[in-house]
């Protein structure tokens, strides 16, 4: 893969979506002299003998009123054909997701997926007394404060429709539940006695699943996204924690120390009876669907090592994913391949990805801070 355009960052941006996806090798090209910028111009022999497959190429040109046209062509270098192209007009603060736009398209055309470079994640920083609810570009550039509070923020959560987000905020001396859309707008969801806690979304965005110590100990409840509908979904002595919705609704994932260890369970999201998901391993916490609904994330305790592990529901067969020894929080891509995480260096939190077959493991960027409790958003329709 080869990528030319007369702008060098949105290309480097393009470039390095690319290249973390684990699926492109980006080729280093200083050597070779034309530099084309429309499709008419590549030198199909030229590139072909540096064993490139695909090239883009493209412009970024001013227009009235400050505006920019970015244009991009991507051609087939061994048939020496187009395969697509696009066009956008946009405002020079929209270049950043331009190019990851044009990457997803890149991503699309050539492996048959969706991309997932223009989606967003979001994730807790802590930095100098303060914790802000941040959310971001999908390589961890451009970050912006949702949320800033003296008091802890944790857990957040994003709906299906990727305009709102759930999170637990002790800013009035106590864990509540709140959604807020990306505007800005909030409201309380769970504001009962003693903890609210551990929000997750239901696929059709009408639910969260919950987990409350209204009675004694930690349990899984649903409610209604406006503070309606209470229901108890998990009854046992035990605590049940960090709720998960299966892609179809129909079940919740949780973990469960009801068998002496935290573990993974499933019960009814009608609630009834829990079975044991997680069997190998003595330390199996905080379980994340795959977009297709065939594996389960988690973290293990892997000889007092925390990582990210990757288990097949089908055949329950486990693959470690992360190297770390405090890795928490794993959260898929929205197409599958990768999942994010939180790790520790030099002392403190940071981000970091790892493939779903485990081959490509990367940091991201991100503004300092100790960086917690990453998810990734889905797709910007």
């Amino acid at each position: 893969m080869c990528i030319r355009d007369r702008d060098s960052n949105i290309g480097n941006i393009i470039a390095a979506d690319l290249k973390r996806s684990g699926l492109f090798r980006v080729l280093e090209t200083g050597g070779v002299v034309s530099r084309p910028s429309d499709i008419s111009q590549i030198k199909y022999a030229e590139w072909a003998a540096l064993q490139a497959q695909a090239m883009a190429v493209g412009t970024v040109e001013p227009q009235a009123g400050g505006r920019l046209k970015v244009t991009f062509q991507l051609a087939d270098v061994l048939k020496q054909t187009q395969l697509t192209s696009g066009q956008y007009n946009i405002a020079p603060n929209q270049l950043r997701i331009t190019a990851h736009k044009i990457a997803d398209a890149i991503y699309q055309k050539l492996t048959g997926e969706s991309g997932i470079f223009a989606s967003r994640i979001a994730y807790i920083n802590k930095s100098k007394g303060r914790y802000t609810l941040q959310v971001a570009d999908a390589d961890g550039e451009n970050p912006r404060t949702m949320v800033s509070s003296k008091e802890p923020i944790i857990s957040p959560a994003w709906a299906p429709d990727g305009n709102r987000l759930a999170y637990v905020s002790f800013e009035k001396k106590k864990p509540i539940v709140y959604v807020q859309s990306l505007s800005g707008q909030r409201t309380i969801v769970a504001n009962f006695k003693g903890n609210n806690s551990a929000p997750a979304w239901s696929p059709d965005g009408n639910k969260l699943a919950i987990v409350l110590t209204y009675g004694a100990n930690s349990q899984v409840y649903t409610i209604n996204t406006d503070g309606s509908g209470l229901k108890q979904i998990t009854k046992s002595t035990a605590i049940d924690t960090e709720p998960t919705w299966s892609n179809d609704g129909n079940w919740i994932y949780f973990t469960s120390d009801r068998g002496g260890r935290p573990q993974i369970y499933k019960v009814s999201s009608d609630g009834g009876d829990s079975k044991r998901v997680s069997f190998e391993g003595a330390y199996n916490v905080s379980p994340r669907f795959s977009p297709d609904g065939k594996s389960l994330a988690m973290i293990r305790n892997d000889g007092g090592k925390f990582r990210v592990a990757l288990q097949d529901l089908a055949s329950g067969q486990v693959q470690l994913l992360s190297e770390g020894s405090q890795d928490e929080s794993p959260s898929f891509a929205p197409n599958g391949r990768v999942i994010l995480y939180a790790t520790r260096a030099g002392g403190r939190g940071a981000l970091a990805a790892v493939s779903a077959d485990g081959r490509v493991k990367q940091r991201l960027n991100e503004s300092g801070g100790d960086i917690r409790e990453p998810a990734w958003g889905p797709l910007i329709k």
